[in-house]
């Protein structure tokens, strides 16, 4: 009987627990579920949800996001959470009457008064006790901060509840708050600068391009995501601002915001300034992390590297090509000028001005009188350069020019010096072919531009020329106009001194001080280009040549050509045409310097120049972006040397006034062409 009773005690026993284990199991189900029901009120109530991780969240002031300085339209905010939808309104025009452009951060574990607010590792927000109970104002405040380090806003209490508050504490209880810290030092930027901001955007948008092209190899597709939502923001803000000034000044607030502001707001009021500042300090946060995940920098070097030698190869492909079109500009002649060429002599040709002669023909082989040679099939070139002579001289019936053209261009200079006065000076145009003497058998120069080996060079397809820089292959070498300078003593058998001119020069003062300059026995007076490294004697000649190493010094200062003064009594004591002659035998393959005329004259004239002050001749314009314009304007002569003449189109600008006031636009055959300023 005991044994039985002993049973039965013992089932009911186990009847009982498992009753008990079934209700304790019910009631933590039923639990769940209403915490489940009650979580969103509440948590709409007790701080606004944490926005899903999109980049380490900013601590300090200078953090992105909202400041709310007033709390008084939180005030409302009471226990039931029905009282919410009711004081919307309240919300509303606190919130727009008082944010502000920054704002601050999470702080981890604000206590006040006895409650400590914190951020739990979910992303919730719980409240705990310290000193026991607080009254229902402190804790709606502590709530209200709360909700504030929760969703990343900045609120400040009404100055009558926070006068006797002790400051906020920030304990540092993670690596990532230093880090944090440092990026909002870094991002932080003057703004002296008026394009400051813009500067610090664009650099973000560069640095993060970069890791994007890095990212994408590695699969790491949420920081990609990341990366290019920041830089859509920061591509918005830009919106082609050059100045600060030019940035918006709104912005819609960010998705993490949006959700606690939803009540009883329209879509209009939630246009409230962000701050461009908050978009710069998300983009650095998002490029920090992804600094901190990519470790691999052997790989970044490498690419970089890579992408370096990539657009270096590309620089220098754009510069050649670049090169070559303007070495085809500077070949080319402007249809105007061609237009221009044409008119005259068809003029010339049709009227009586063929029958004419130029006055004062008495003065051109005066020796006593200042001459002037120049050797030019431009017309309106040469035009300026005897307008802007005889304009600054201060006896013009003292000067005598000297224009030797081809026989193409022979009856538009005339036309057009007969038909524009020079007032009393002297003006003689003449045609190379009249010079007789000029032949293959007396000038090496014309033998080898008749050779077979010069015109392969020149008139041979692109494949097979052996030289790509088309500065080499230039027609104007064709020319012998380009040499007659090295025959000054032939053209003018009574003169003693000649100012040689080239036909892209402009004169700016009176050049008849030149005349009296003592040329201390040197056959040519010209002023030195030491101060540049591409005009020393090595940078023209091939001094791997046994003959040029020989003969001259590698880095011998060059001088340069376009006004120099020749003293053609010496030039015929040291037989300086042989010299030459000798010259261009030994080039005659082009192994000592290639094509032109300036080697050929360093030379020539080797010891043989004088060097003259610089103010009497400025180089440049032709190539230099940046020459001095007081330099400009205080040199006697200025000189568009270079491809870049200021008759082409690719002239540049800044410069061409210079040599433009010097045309004459008005006249009848400028109109005509449709030549202008």
């Amino acid at each position: 009987m005991a044994t039985m009773a002993s049973a039965a005690a013992a089932s009911a026993s186990a009847r009982r627990w498992r009753w008990r284990w079934k209700w304790r199991t019910r009631d933590a189900v039923l639990a769940l579920l209403i915490a489940s029901v009650l979580a969103p009120p509440l948590l709409l109530y007790g701080g606004a949800p944490i926005a899903p991780f999109s980049g380490p969240i900013l601590m300090g002031s200078a953090a992105s996001g909202l400041d709310l300085s007033n709390l008084d339209a939180f005030a409302a905010v009471k226990e039931p959470i029905q009282t919410v939808a009711s004081d919307a309104a309240a919300l509303k025009a606190g919130l727009i009457q008082h944010i502000v452009d920054q704002s601050s951060g999470i702080d981890r574990g604000t206590k006040d008064n006895g409650m400590v607010a914190s951020v739990n590792k979910k992303g919730g927000v719980e409240f705990t006790k310290e000193n026991g109970l607080i009254d229902d104002g402190k804790l709606r405040e502590n709530k209200v901060r709360a909700m504030r380090n929760s969703s990343g806003l900045n609120i400040t209490l009404n100055k009558d509840h926070t006068a006797d508050r002790p400051p906020e504490k920030t304990t540092d209880t993670t690596s990532e708050d230093s880090d944090i810290r440092a990026i909002s030092n870094n991002t932080s930027h003057s703004t002296a600068s008026p394009d400051s901001t813009i500067r610090v955007l664009r650099d973000q948008l560069k640095r993060a391009r970069t890791y994007i092209g890095f990212l994408s190899s590695r699969g790491n597709h949420g920081f990609i995501k990341d990366l290019r939502r920041r830089m859509r923001d920061i591509q918005q803000a830009l919106s082609g601002a050059t100045n600060d000034k030019q940035l918006p000044k709104k912005y819609y607030l960010s998705h993490r915001y949006t959700k606690f502001f939803t009540v009883g707001i329209s879509d209009d009021d939630l246009c409230l300034v962000s701050g461009v500042h908050g978009r710069i300090r998300e983009m650095e946060l998002t490029l920090t992390k992804v600094k901190q995940v990519h470790e691999n920098c052997a790989a970044i070097i490498s690419k970089l590297q890579a992408t370096l030698h990539s657009t270096e190869e590309q620089m220098q492909a754009h510069k050649q090509e670049a090169n070559y079109a303007t070495q085809i500009a500077a070949k080319a002649l402007p249809k105007r000028l061609n237009c221009l060429a044409m008119r005259l002599t068809n003029e010339y040709y049709s009227s009586s001005s063929s029958n004419k002669h130029f006055p004062y023909e008495e003065k051109l082989e005066d020796p006593k009188l200042q001459h002037y040679a120049l050797f030019s099939d431009n017309v309106l070139g040469a035009a300026v350069v005897v307008n802007s002579t005889i304009i600054h001289a201060k006896t013009p019936e003292n000067h005598v020019f000297h224009i030797v053209t081809d026989k193409l261009n022979y009856a538009a200079m005339r036309m057009w010096f007969l038909e524009n006065s020079q007032g009393k000076a002297a003006i003689e145009v003449q045609n190379i072919e009249d010079f007789t003497w000029l032949n293959s058998s007396y000038s090496p120069v014309l033998k080898q531009l008749e050779s077979q080996f010069m015109i392969n060079y020149y008139f041979k397809t692109q494949q097979d020329k052996r030289d790509n820089n088309p500065k080499f292959q230039n027609p104007k070498y064709l020319s012998i106009l380009n040499h007659l300078r090295f025959y000054l003593p032939e053209i003018f058998p009574k003169l003693y001194k000649v100012l040689f001119l080239d036909d892209d020069i402009v004169v700016q003062q009176d050049l008849s001080a030149l005349w009296s300059i003592d040329l201390k026995g040197k056959v040519n007076g010209a002023i030195q280009t030491c101060g540049e490294t591409f005009h020393r004697f090595d940078r023209y000649l091939n001094f791997s040549n046994p003959l040029i190493a020989k003969n001259f010094e590698r880095r011998a200062c060059g001088w340069a050509y376009g006004m120099n003064m020749f003293d053609l009594s010496e030039w015929r004591k040291r037989n300086i045409t042989d010299v030459y002659h000798y010259w261009q035998e030994q080039n005659e393959h082009r192994l000592l310097w290639k094509l032109g005329t300036l080697p050929a004259g360093l030379v020539t004239f080797w010891n043989q120049t004088f060097p003259l002050d610089h103010k009497w001749h400025l180089l440049g314009l032709g190539y230099k972006p940046n020459v001095n314009q007081k330099d400009i304007e205080g040199a006697a002569v200025i000189h568009y040397n270079g491809n870049r003449k200021p008759w082409l189109e690719i002239a540049m600008a800044k410069y061409r006034k210079y040599w433009s006031k010097y045309v004459n636009f008005d006249n009848v055959f400028i109109r005509q062409c449709n030549i202008h300023p």
